[in-house]
């Protein structure tokens, strides 16, 4: 079994940096196009099928199998793609807070009306520019001073495509086992959208009592639910 993490919006592969160490299989962190080892790609031009495609490409790449794929927040646009791409490699799909809007609808069409004010007035020419203050107002809720640090200078621009390209969840009708992690304290994927979310796709669901960024602010929680699903 392998983990395969895709990260959300304004983020990179270093990410998950605090949770690999607590993973019982290993791990493969996905940059997705225009961040981190992909940074040469243009944000601008970045689509959901590219950020699908890389994906596939990295795990081609390493011809992993008996993959759990791990989605965090506007992730959740990127696995049905991936599921469509390579449905015979993946045995999981695990979401953390992960945006599920209705298919056929754009991500912003979905979420909370305060932060999607927010939201669009950080796009500009493309891209999603998120500001420190910002972020930590809906991302670091639960952090102490240094992990909330940390996860800001973590903080990337990113594709506005994630937000504002109509999503494609077909690959969400593939017959494999879903888990839904329910973050209790979440300011940025709020309650109200986290249950709607689940309400479509019907997974298990895991709660845990943190805020958006569980695997910077507690890692181990969100590392024993995935360490559940080896074997």
């Amino acid at each position: 079994m392998t983990f395969v993490l895709i990260h959300g919006a304004g983020a990179g592969a270093n990410c998950w940096d605090q949770l690999i160490p607590h993973l019982r299989a290993e791990a493969l962190a996905v940059d997705l196009p225009g961040r981190g080892t992909r940074a040469d790609i243009d944000l601008s031009t970045v689509t959901l099928a590219d950020c699908a495609d890389a994906v596939r490409a990295d795990i081609e790449a390493k011809d992993l199998r008996d993959v759990v794929l791990v989605g965090h927040s506007f992730a959740g646009v990127t696995v049905p793609r991936v599921l469509n791409l390579v449905p015979d490699r993946i045995r999981h799909v695990v979401l953390v807070s992960a945006v599920v809007p209705a298919d056929g609808t754009r991500v912003l069409d979905q979420i909370d009306p305060g932060v999607r004010e927010l939201v669009e007035q950080s796009i500009v020419g493309g891209v999603y520019r998120q500001t420190r203050e910002g972020a930590a107002a809906m991302l670091c809720n639960d952090m102490d001073d240094a992990t909330a640090a940390s996860t800001l200078d973590r903080l990337t621009d990113d594709a506005a495509a994630l937000l504002s390209e109509t999503v494609d969840l077909s690959g969400y009708q593939r017959r494999i086992p879903f888990t839904y992690v329910h973050l209790t304290r979440d300011l940025c994927y709020i309650e109200e959208l986290q249950q709607r979310s689940i309400e479509l796709l019907r997974p298990d669901v895991a709660d845990l009592d943190t805020g958006h960024m569980p695997m910077n602010s507690a890692p181990e929680k969100l590392a024993t639910v995935l360490n559940s699903l080896h074997g």
